[in-house]
């Protein structure tokens, strides 16, 4: 089985508000198997980044057999120069093909991914509420006051849902956004005060249940640790992003406060964890499968978060194509924590691009059974994607037998 070409999507999505603008590519091989993979720069800005660099990487697997995986994933990673230590754009290409590749190694099998990965160790996942700041409905809002907090943190009760997690800091008391120049600093007094009056509503409304605060690595390691400081009282589960990743800085936060840190969603690569493995920064690691290299990768880097004793909650923020890769793997591992559910896979813009739609059901999520990743994009996402097909093979050196 060969690969004969690859293409590259870019869907269109109106949400009525959030940027979002997914980059998916589809594998195809000379046996009729397709598999579907992510370069999950959907949020925001970037996306065109990543087309671009998916396009470029694309014509070095065409050619090649896509059950070798890793033999995929090494030749894109050395023999395109600039993806070793290469950062989020290159690291989201090599990602999106890589998942495609075990989506066609389960459907080559007619397994799913996670048996393939050594066996699934639970049937559902624990789940938890993400980025409450924009309600939990089915359009995206806004939470501003404590009523407000109380209010969305009983809609997650409601479904079943024992943990939320929220970026406290995203909205102002009149709904305006905070931009990095008012938070990388240190906070004033009412900053730090908004911020209690929402972490203490939640905590009321949550009970004994988990939260998890969210930063988004906006605020620096000075008012991290303001808000760190503030939030001990209240039991945190862990605290995520707290600043820019960067070693010293999450050190400095973690001998500050007295809660776990979590982070990795801005960190590509197992040598970029490595650090913060090896110096037992991070209690908890959030690689995402659409940027950090795939399927491929995030194993090895999760089972090397094991040897240090680190959990795992992967970083979800994509379409359901990346929903259904994290549970494949989420399921195998030994160190697995919780799995994100984020408000837009609430969102019918974006459930509407994928077959299929997992949801959490009272605060768990089913681990997808059918063959790869159990996912694949729908007719309505196909009908209004832009695509462009790869079919050429390149190769970057003149390849002899080795002596």
């Amino acid at each position: 089985m060969k690969i004969t070409s690859i293409d590259v999507m870019s869907l269109k999505v109106e949400t009525g508000g959030p940027l979002w603008s997914p980059v998916v590519c589809r594998v195809n091989t000379d046996a009729g198997i397709y598999g579907y993979g992510e370069a999950a720069m959907a949020y925001a800005i970037g996306a065109s980044g990543a087309f671009g660099m998916l396009k470029d990487f694309a014509g070095l697997a065409v050619g090649m057999d896509p059950l070798a995986n890793e033999v995929v994933w090494d030749k894109l990673y050395k023999e395109t120069m600039w993806a070793q230590n290469g950062g989020l754009v290159a690291f989201a290409a090599i990602s999106a093909i890589d998942m495609a590749l075990w989506d066609i190694k389960g459907k080559f099998f007619d397994v799913p991914v996670h048996q393939l990965l050594g066996g699934k160790r639970r049937e559902k996942l624990r789940s938890y509420a993400s980025q409450l700041q924009y309600g939990w409905g089915a359009q995206v809002g806004h939470a501003l006051t404590a009523g407000d907090y109380t209010d969305v943190c009983k809609q997650a009760l409601d479904e079943g849902y024992d943990a939320v997690k929220t970026d406290y800091l995203t909205f102002d008391r009149e709904g305006n956004r905070f931009v990095p120049e008012q938070v990388t600093r240190l906070l004033t007094a009412d900053t730090l005060d908004l911020v209690e009056e929402r972490v203490a509503a939640t905590r009321e409304a949550m009970g004994s249940g988990d939260i998890i605060i969210e930063a988004h690595s906006m605020t620096d390691a000075t008012s991290a640790i303001q808000i760190g400081k503030r939030a001990e009282q209240y039991g945190i589960f862990y605290y995520e992003e707290p600043t820019t990743p960067h070693l010293k800085l999450h050190r400095r936060v973690a001998e500050a406060v007295d809660i776990p840190l979590a982070s990795g969603e801005r960190i590509y690569g197992r040598w970029d964890f490595a650090p913060y493995l090896e110096e037992q920064v991070l209690g908890v690691i959030q690689p995402d499968l659409g940027t950090c290299g795939g399927i491929t990768e995030g194993k090895k880097i999760c089972d090397m978060a094991a040897t240090y004793d680190v959990s795992v909650q992967l970083h979800v923020c994509g379409t359901p194509l990346s929903t259904a890769a994290a549970l494949q793997l989420e399921a195998v591992l030994p160190n697995f924590t919780i799995h994100e559910h984020h408000v837009f896979n609430r969102m019918s813009w974006n459930k509407e691009l994928c077959v299929h739609d997992y949801q959490p059901v009272d605060g768990a999520i089913a681990v997808p059974d059918l063959p790869g990743i159990g996912n694949e994009l729908s007719e309505k996402a196909l009908a209004g994607a832009h695509i462009e097909t790869v079919s050429q093979s390149r190769e970057r050196y003149t390849r002899k037998a080795s002596k």
